[in-house]
């Protein structure tokens, strides 16, 4: 591991990205690197309704679920810096994706298609992929989402790879963010 300093932080860092992506095991190495707290949206999101992810899909629908994910997240993103794994499609609401903006450092973890695929056969827990063939409501996916994902502060690939190398790389971004983000303050 390289011995990188990164600045100490005033804002969080939020890791966005399709489901898939490594958010949540990239998010817990990441916060342990950095000496922050870790937080997976979702499943404060399950222990603040009180039920899975599922169960609010399945009961009162997409739309319910994503209210309730906008609050969650704000409400985390009020706390002190820490490391915040969202779920997929939380950057994808413009209040969230602004009070991310404000409120954190946004991370896109970027994989591709084969990647994303493998990752998620893994599990059976994912209320969207339930709805057809994974392969290709990824691919609708990724053309509806990459674009908005692609806003985040910072893009780093998410491969095949050990999730320390992935850290690493985030490590290095962010330091290279909060050193520019730092200059342009001084002008």
């Amino acid at each position: 591991m390289s011995e990188i300093i990164v600045p100490e932080l005033d804002r969080g860092i939020v890791l966005v990205g399709l489901m898939g992506a490594g958010k949540s095991s990239v998010g817990r190495r990441l916060a342990k690197r950095l000496g922050l707290s870790f937080f997976d949206a979702d499943q404060e999101i399950e222990k603040a309704a009180d039920c899975s992810i599922e169960d609010i899909f399945a009961r009162h629908g997409e739309a319910a679920f994503r209210d309730g994910e906008r609050r969650v997240i704000a409400r985390l993103l009020d706390g002190p810096p820490h490391v915040l794994a969202t779920g997929g499609g939380a950057f994808m609401d413009p209040e969230t994706r602004a009070a991310i903006r404000v409120n954190g450092i946004s991370v896109w973890l970027r994989a591709d298609l084969e990647v994303l695929l493998e990752r998620v056969m893994r599990r059976d827990h994912r209320p969207l992929l339930k709805q057809g063939a994974p392969r290709e409501i990824l691919q609708i996916l990724m053309a509806e989402r990459d674009p908005v994902y692609a806003q985040a502060d910072l893009t780093v690939t998410s491969g095949q790879g050990p999730h320390e190398d992935v850290v690493e790389q985030i490590v290095t971004s962010l330091q290279a963010h909060v050193a520019a983000t730092e200059r342009d303050l001084c002008r």
